[in-house]
């Protein structure tokens, strides 16, 4: 038997932030801003769309005309190593000072070798595959001219409707701010490779909170549930020394984010110490105007002031801060500060001493979308599925006999990567079906029929395809073509769901069931009486009650990336085991929502699990409270056994620590992964407090019938939170300790503390 040891003191350690007060750049920085007017300290500010760049004709274009009168300091979107060089080109050796130009990219989840989309990330439990995937993204990035990402982003969300759910970490601070950690490191290295680039944490803050999930919608919390839940991932980016951060589309108390002196200036640079550049989202300063803040010279003096350094897009600060300077809104010290930070952002970078530092056409054969890369790819993908159902052992399926594939998901190139993978390349990518033949050849017979359209209603499906486009037919046909497949199979696998684009940006639903004729043909199939599983594609929680209850085997494959298929085909057929676990709770109805696992008690509480409405208590007529699914849960090929919980003593002093055990084996007959989960629950506290909270975890692997002790060490800090008047501090008191699979299924243990 092995023992485990998870000290949570150590994963909260911050590495130290980048400072700003190194004394050689800050000495440079003098030295080039003391040449600089005013219009090129402005110009520094600004932040363009670069545009289609033709090698030769950089210079000729309109953003290589403003990068050479000194007025851009940045662009972004600009795909391939040789426009990018000729960009900075123009920057270096036609602006007067020659200062390069920072070039970013959303570069979310992968560059050309994509990575399984951030909320299945997530759902691995593995930070040194999530950090490694960061680290091969910004190689591939870097390859080809990228030298900062918009990315990570880690909003935290409850409410599974809005679309960007896909591009975050889930409903936990706990969980979001390891991946936050995991996500800077990677990317950004300690800068002495022109193989790491510089990170950008977004969306600060509190985007995930927009009301009814409908994105760019009103955010509005208290300050006590910002500082407890929403605001912890973004700090520990900040600690973890993240370069730069993005400002969000929404209001914080009334403000926009972009022109918010509390939340820039008070909160991330006096309170956290944040020294870098903080970017405006896409057209954000812009966007004040809608939210009735004034004309441009004013939301764009506002912005500026309250600490955002440049403005993506809306050009309000070339347009109108000269003139906002010699009315007296903005000061120079404004824009110096501003400029400054620009600058201290090349210069970590490394722009200065090498302006072609990421411009090495050499090595866009050799780092871009290698075997080594895209086997990373596949294997991590394979780790964020997430068997939620799998009755009478139905999976793994044989390579045997004849396999029905059915369904809008199964042989579509363009949709297996996910949403926000800008730089992607489909083409070279496999779709389901051929991954699945791979995986059989020789052994086994793939029959293979659409079944349907992704949606009944064609304007929907155009809207949800965003040009990734799925075949469209009469419904009719091709399912009387599916169920003729289906007879002549021996089992049935069914790829159904979401379309790509169908989360992220801009894609909330209000519906998070199966679409319409998805449901209508999964049902047809379920009563031919053949084995059925469900593969679903999905970038969000989705509704999946009908399902449960029919269907036998349910795996949830996100969108997994460039290596999707290969890696659906390794967990199907059990050359690998699946061991994801959710990261955000499976609503059993979409008038759930929002619904997460450490929400607050009620003064009128139902029991966990009652089947029956209770009046006058809080609950519903047409459905229970519990979720589908829980925080936490995921099945294997394997079983787990856990034992009792024990504490090392029964009381935690001050200053001191108190080590939880479990034994965890493993009492099945495959080798596999279990991600060992730990809870706390304050019983008495100055403020109400959630009814669990995730304080740490361990992503271990048992063989076949081997145990190990698993230890989580609790200090007083793990247990410090926020009061209502923001006094961050530990109760006396009792504290639940639990720890188990998952959210619901839990060995509890009671400590005292001092």
């Amino acid at each position: 038997m092995k023992r485990i040891i998870v000290s949570v003191l150590a994963v909260l350690m911050s590495v130290p932030a980048m400072m700003a007060d190194n004394h050689e750049m800050k000495a440079f920085v003098d030295k080039l801003m003391s040449k600089m007017t005013v219009k090129e300290k402005i110009g520094q500010l600004n932040l363009v769309v670069a545009g289609d760049i033709t090698t030769g004709k950089a210079a000729d274009s309109e953003v290589g005309g403003e990068i050479a009168a000194g007025s851009v300091g940045g662009v972004f979107n600009i795909k391939g190593v040789d426009g990018i060089r000729a960009l900075q080109e123009v920057a270096v050796k036609k602006s007067r000072l020659g200062i390069p130009l920072l070039v970013g990219m959303d570069v979310i989840h992968g560059y050309e070798t994509i990575f399984p989309i951030p909320l299945a990330q997530s759902c691995s439990w593995d930070m040194e595959a999530i950090e490694k995937g960061a680290r091969i993204a910004a190689k591939e990035a870097s390859a080809d001219g990228i030298n900062w990402t918009f990315s990570p982003m880690v909003d935290i969300c409850v409410d599974a409707r809005w679309g960007r759910v896909a591009e975050g970490g889930g409903e936990d601070p706990f969980l979001g701010s390891r991946i936050a950690e995991a996500m800077v490191r990677g990317y950004q290295g300690d800068y002495s490779q022109n193989s790491n680039i510089m990170a950008c944490l977004k969306h600060f803050a509190l985007y995930g909170g927009a009301e009814a999930g409908r994105d760019y919608n009103t955010v509005d919390m208290s300050r006590v549930r910002m500082f407890n839940q929403y605001l912890p991932p973004y700090k520990a980016a900040v600690d973890a020394g993240v370069s730069s951060v993005m400002s969000s589309f929404n209001i914080v108390d009334g403000v926009p984010a972009t022109g918010n002196r509390w939340l820039l200036t008070e909160l991330l640079r006096d309170t956290w110490h944040f020294g870098g550049l903080v970017a405006s989202d896409y057209g954000s300063i812009g966007e004040m105007m809608t939210h009735g803040l004034g004309d441009l010279p004013s939301v764009s003096a506002q912005a500026l002031k309250a600490g955002t350094d440049m403005d993506m897009c809306t050009r309000g600060f070339v347009q109108t801060l000269e003139k906002s300077l010699e009315e007296g809104r903005v000061s120079m010290s404004d824009i110096d500060n501003a400029c400054r930070r620009v600058l201290e952002a090349k210069y970590i970078l490394g722009l200065f001493d090498d302006p072609y530092k990421f411009c090495d056409g050499k090595r866009r054969k050799k780092d871009i979308f290698t075997e080594e890369n895209r086997r990373a790819a596949r294997d991590m993908a394979a780790e964020t599925f997430v068997l939620l159902k799998n009755d009478n052992n139905l999976l793994p399926l044989e390579k045997k006999g004849k396999i029905a594939l059915i369904g809008p998901l199964a042989d579509t190139r363009a949709n297996m990567a996910g949403t926000w993978c800008v730089a992607y390349t489909p083409d070279r990518y496999s779709t389901l079906k051929e991954g699945l033949e791979r995986a059989v050849a020789g052994k086994a017979e793939i029959l293979y029929a659409q079944g349907c359209n992704l949606t009944a209603d064609a304007q929907m499906q155009k809207d949800a395809e965003f040009g990734r486009t799925i075949k469209r037919g009469d419904d009719n046909a091709m399912r009387a073509e599916a169920l003729r497949v289906a007879r002549d199979a021996d089992v049935i696998v069914c790829a159904m769901g979401e379309s790509s684009e169908m989360s992220g940006e801009s894609s909330s639903r209000s519906d998070l069931t199966l679409p319409d004729i998805q449901m209508s043909l999964l049902k047809e199939l379920v009563a031919t009486g053949k084995p059925v599983v469900l593969l679903n594609f999905s970038g969000r929680p989705t509704v999946m009650t009908w399902e449960s209850r029919h269907v036998p085997a349910i795996m949830n494959v996100w969108f997994g990336g460039s290596e999707a298929a290969d890696a659906i085909a390794d967990v199907l057929f059990g050359d690998k085991v699946p061991s994801g676990k959710l990261t955000m709770t499976m609503p059993a109805a979409t008038g759930q929502v929002p619904i997460y696992y450490n929400h607050l008690p009620t003064g009128r509480p139902v029991p966990d699990g009652a089947k029956d409405y209770r009046k006058y208590q809080s609950n519903y007529l047409d459905v229970r409270n519990d979720p589908l699914y829980p925080f936490g849960y995921g099945l294997s090929y394997t079983t787990f056994a856990y034992s009792d919980l024990t504490l090392s003593k029964g009381t935690l002093a001050s200053g001191g620590s108190v080590r939880a055990t479990v034994t965890v084996t493993n009492t099945g007959s495959r080798d596999g992964y279990e991600v060992v989960q730990m809870y706390i629950h304050d019983r008495a506290a100055r403020i109400s407090r959630p009814v669990k909270e995730l304080k740490g975890f361990s992503r271990i692997h048992l063989s076949a019938g081997e145990s190990k002790d698993v230890s989580f060490d609790i200090t007083p800090e793990l247990l410090k939170y926020y009061d209502s008047s923001l006094r961050y501090g530990i109760d006396p008191g009792e504290v639940e300790i639990m720890v188990g699979p998952d959210s619901r299924n839990l060995k509890k243990a009671v400590l005292n503390v001092e």
